[in-house]
């Protein structure tokens, strides 16, 4: 079953996408919850239409996707935590103080939603790598230090 999704779906697509699911799937799980609608021959006029008229604004944020991974694709991010003399820090690193970092280092601001780090969680000092999501076609690898404050 054919179905136009309404908003991005992870493992699925992405939003005014038009994906093949399981009709189980659809009817009990995507369009009740609102995050598709059925691929009828009147939702895909409608859906064809939208896309026209937002491929000028798509554009728009791609060029600042474009910008940003530009910005961020080289930086170091520094983040200090308290840490033990073995190297373990208390508590973990997660993508809101890496989010925080970039903002107060390079005044760039990110969504944490868009930040995934490699692996369960930072606990230990040393250099990582998260991957950022700016747009759907524009992905960016930042390297992060985890420093002893």
């Amino acid at each position: 079953m054919e179905v136009i999704l309404k908003q991005d779906v992870p493992n699925l697509g992405y939003a005014n996408d038009v994906v093949n699911v399981k009709s189980g799937y659809a009817r009990n799980y995507l369009v009740p919850k609102g995050f598709a609608v059925f691929a009828t021959p009147s939702n895909r006029k409608v859906l064809a239409e939208e896309l026209k008229q937002k491929s000028f604004k798509e554009e728009k944020i791609r060029k600042e996707a474009d910008f940003l991974a530009g910005k961020i694709r080289e930086v170091m991010v520094k983040i200090g935590a308290k840490a033990a003399e073995s190297g373990k820090i208390y508590g973990s690193v997660n993508a809101i103080q890496i989010a925080q970092a970039l903002k107060e280092q390079y005044n760039v601001e990110i969504d944490r939603k868009r930040i995934h780090v490699d692996g369960e969680s930072i606990k230990e000092l040393g250099t990582y790598k998260a991957k950022v999501n700016l747009h759907k076609d524009i992905k960016v690898d930042i390297t992060f230090e985890v420093v002893a404050e």
